[in-house]
């Protein structure tokens, strides 16, 4: 895929015929030099996300984001022009190492922001690590990445898997649910989930009763709902994403269980799926690091922006490029464009504060978010803000060593 605009091209082809015309002129120091210059001038921006898939949504709006953040500072990191570019990853982790050295060695970018896939993500991390090129990374959750793979140049403005479900804790406690059941996929995402889960409920004074687990990406849910209701907990919490989420609450529904025993789960039970699972979704609640309906003026003048820039409504995905974007900006614009001042750069991130949709948030010494999580309730369809579940949430960076 060509991620260059037409103009962009055009340009370049022009900049090519005029190379040629004045090649006779190149021995005697005058225009070429400064062709050069011109040419390498530019930051090279890498796009990994993916554009074909289930996730290609979630690409296109990390891809919109950052280039609204960029473009709201005048369109220049540092002072420097940006020429982009693209790889759909396409969800594919046996592709992540390929298609992340494409971008650092036939491409030669300065950055690398990417992706959603946690699979994925370890592809990078290992081009990331072994080359030292700056990557910043606009939603997986994996855990490695700011643990034990952290690395100096990978910097994170979502999440890890961790993080919202460990402000599942106390306010389940505050109203009484003393006893519940944990169900997720069985994959490395679910098990990240279940440790905030697990670490946060137990310290506030809850009991386990069960942990339900099946394959992913099954969704046979009926005979793990029907142990729920003969265990009869307090609450269910859980870790789902995308369609299975909607099935499962669907489903949760339909065997009676809603209005009966409470379900909570991490934000992501309920971010894009509202619409399609309807009724069944009502009085879920969730911990997440945004909320649509967050009412803050930073909030509502970046929703107005974006929906009137890209005729499409922002979610949390885009507000995670977003962060990428003025994370970036941070970046550059402290050393003037210099990215060989590694050092100065990499300073810069590490204590930005970041103005960001979601509140204000700061960076962990392992690179990642120390962040709100919002409680929310789903009602008519939306999911409406009741507080903060916990402030300046940070995980653990187990096993971090910054070398």
């Amino acid at each position: 895929m060509n991620s260059q605009p037409l103009v962009h091209r055009l340009n370049r082809r022009l900049l090519l015929s005029r190379s040629a015309a004045v090649v006779g002129a190149s021995s005697m120091g005058l225009l070429l030099p400064q062709i050069v210059r011109a040419q390498s001038n530019k930051v090279r921006v890498g796009f990994m996300l993916p554009y074909t898939g289930a996730y290609a949504q979630l690409g296109v709006a990390i891809e919109n984001a950052v280039r609204m953040a960029i473009a709201e500072k005048g369109g220049k990191l540092g002072g420097r022009e940006i020429e982009w570019f693209k790889v759909d990853d396409e969800s594919e982790p046996s592709k992540g190492v390929e298609n992340a050295q494409k971008l650092v060695q036939r491409d030669k970018v300065d950055v690398l922001i990417g992706t959603v896939h946690s699979g994925v993500q370890m592809g990078i991390q290992r081009v990331a690590r072994e080359s030292g090129v700056l990557s910043i990374i606009p939603n997986a959750g994996l855990h490695a990445a700011t643990r034990g793979l952290c690395a100096p140049n990978v910097f994170r403005t979502s999440f890890t898997n961790a993080q919202p479900t460990s402000a599942l804790g106390k306010p389940m406690m505050d109203r009484g649910l003393k006893r519940a059941v944990w169900i997720t996929h069985k994959y490395a995402a679910g098990d990240e989930a279940f440790e905030g889960f697990r670490d946060s409920y137990t310290k506030a004074g809850g009991t386990i009763v069960k942990e339900l687990g099946l394959p992913f990406p099954g969704v046979e849910f009926q005979a793990l709902l029907t142990e729920i209701a003969s265990l009869k907990p307090d609450a269910v919490a859980c870790f789902f994403a995308g369609s299975a989420a909607s099935k499962f609450m669907r489903d949760y529904a339909a065997a009676g269980l809603q209005g009966k025993i409470p379900l909570w789960g991490s934000g992501f039970l309920t971010e894009g799926v509202l619409q399609a699972t309807g009724a069944a979704a009502e009085g879920v609640m969730s911990t997440l690091h945004y909320a649509d309906s967050l009412d803050t003026p930073r909030n509502q003048q970046f929703r107005s922006a974006f929906a009137q820039q890209f005729k499409m409504q922002p979610d949390v995905y885009a507000v995670q490029g977003y962060d990428a974007g003025q994370l970036l900006i941070r970046s550059l614009d402290a050393v003037k464009g210099d990215m060989s001042n590694k050092a100065a750069m990499y300073k810069a991130m590490e204590t930005a504060v970041i103005d960001s949709p979601r509140g204000r948030w700061t960076m962990s010494k392992a690179h990642n978010p120390v962040q709100d999580m919002y409680l929310r309730v789903v009602e008519k369809g939306d999911n409406k803000v009741v507080g903060v579940a916990q402030k300046a949430v940070a995980d653990s960076a187990a096993g971090c060593k910054m070398g």
